[in-house]
């Protein structure tokens, strides 16, 4: 029986989520529930004027706590989805049911675990065990993480043996179910000593058609990444537009480790991001690279934290929006280096450009500091679409709506450069799909493949972005 936000409380959370749970993962529910509990919608004061909190309509977002197995039969976009992971490493859910897993046979024999996190719980919960313990989360920090660790329904492992390169992505395709209930979800990742992995996460939604029903997605995402591992975590939401979207992401990257964060947001009528990296260990490196395109009425808010807890480590943010119609995007982001941060370099921008005039963005970033030699800086910008460049396009024969495109395109260049040539491909798809007014969703079409193509022959940036701002310094 489905439960709504509003109706949520210890005890109605805790029966119906943690049935059969080992006792330590209990205790952590009801930590985490008792902070939901208690907690506003926006803990900052800072950000709480900023917010658009207020669009998730608790009374109207139905959770499916109890999860009776009901099965959603696959239609359209999402079947063929299904067909493609028969020869690719990967998994789909389909509100909290585990539609498919395919691992390849390869990957299997190198110890490779993708599959649901109720399932690894009951099979690996060792591994979950050392994971929270040594990376413990503090639920009074926001809202919505403490609600996603006290009530997640579902969600997904994947965890990469110690010294195994994956060199073709793990794919992570979750569509909320068409019955109009929503979903909360806890993925843990985990990448052993000299791994490295790509994971590539789809996010979709169908949404309701129903004004009294509010579809909504809320995630907590956990990568612990070991010495000298690397951890690439790509997101592509491109859910429904009048669904809401909160994602809690924690990175905890040790001793030479890295942890790169690959995002572009599309959908939803409202996405709030939030990104922690957390650099533990000497030399560890942790970047965010996001890109955001908003239309009509869409509300973007977007944080990501820079913490430096080791010496060495270098940390970079870049955060571009692009805000037409009505949107609007928030970015908020705070550089920290502890006194132990001893040599850290750290970077973080935030930038807009808004297409009409009714389009509006802020930033606000941050430092805090707490000892000497380090370099950390940061930027921020909001500015209109320049007329005069408008002009000049039109003048070489492209339409208006053409050149803002092309001003686009531009602005977005110098940051999609820092991705791989296929997660650029998908990006400028959904951008196009978007722009056209299509349904967001990556399919292997003949668009695809001639992006793909295009893409694979573009030059790549790889100018450090240390040696860029530096130079002259």
């Amino acid at each position: 029986m489905a439960t709504t936000l509003a109706n949520i409380n210890a005890s109605n959370a805790l029966d119906q989520t943690s049935s059969n749970e080992p006792s330590w993962l209990i205790e952590n529910r009801k930590n985490a529930v008792a902070k939901y509990l208690l907690l506003p919608n926006e803990v900052s004061p800072l950000y709480s004027k900023y917010s658009d909190a207020n669009r998730i309509k608790p009374q109207g977002v139905f959770l499916n706590l109890s999860q009776d197995g009901k099965k959603h039969i696959l239609s359209g976009d999402l079947a063929k989805r299904s067909e493609e992971l028969e020869n690719e490493t990967g998994i789909l859910q389909i509100g909290a049911e585990i539609n498919k897993v395919s691992i390849k046979e390869s990957l299997t024999k190198q110890g490779i675990i993708v599959m649901g996190i109720k399932e690894a719980i009951a099979k690996h919960s060792d591994l979950i065990k050392a994971h929270m313990e040594a990376n413990p989360l503090d639920h009074s920090e926001d809202r919505f993480l403490a609600l996603e660790a006290a009530v997640f329904q579902s969600g997904i492992f994947v965890y990469v043996p110690r010294n195994v390169i994956v060199e073709e992505p793990i794919r992570i395709i979750t569509s909320l179910a068409g019955d109009g209930t929503s979903l909360v979800s806890r993925n843990i990742f985990l990448a052993e000593q000299g791994s490295k992995a790509t994971i590539v996460q789809e996010l979709y939604a169908p949404g309701t058609g129903n004004p009294e029903t509010q579809q909504a997605y809320f995630e907590l995402i956990e990568s612990s990444v070991k010495a000298n591992a690397h951890l690439e975590a790509v997101t592509l939401q491109a859910m429904g537009m009048d669904t809401v979207c909160a994602s809690n992401r924690k990175a905890f990257v040790e001793r030479d480790g890295k942890m790169s964060w690959y995002v572009g947001l599309f959908g939803s009528k409202l996405s709030r991001f939030k990104t922690d990296s957390v650099m533990k260990g000497q030399g560890a490196t942790a970047e965010d690279v996001e890109i955001v395109f908003g239309v009509d009425n869409q509300s973007f808010d977007i944080m990501s934290n820079l913490i430096h807890e080791s010496q060495f480590t270098r940390g970079k943010v870049q955060v571009k929006s692009v805000m037409k119609d009505t949107s609007k995007s928030l970015f908020k982001g705070m550089i920290r280096i502890g006194k132990d941060g001893k040599g850290a370099e750290s970077y973080l921008a935030g930038h807009a450009i808004l297409l009409d005039k009714g389009a509006k963005s802020d930033s606000i970033p941050g430092l805090e500091i707490l000892t000497n030699e380090v370099r950390a800086t940061h930027s921020a910008s909001v500015a209109q679409i320049d007329e005069n460049q408008i002009f000049y396009l039109t003048t070489r024969g492209l339409s208006r709506e053409g050149a803002k495109r092309e001003i686009v395109s531009g602005f977005l260049e110098p940051l999609s450069r820092k991705m791989g040539p296929t997660i650029r491909a998908w990006i400028n798809y959904l951008i196009e799909n978007k722009w056209q007014g299509n349904t967001l969703m990556l399919r292997t079409d003949e668009a695809m493949a001639q992006i793909l193509e295009v893409e694979n022959s573009r030059y790549r940036e790889t100018q450090d972005i240390f040696e860029k701002h530096y130079k002259y310094r």
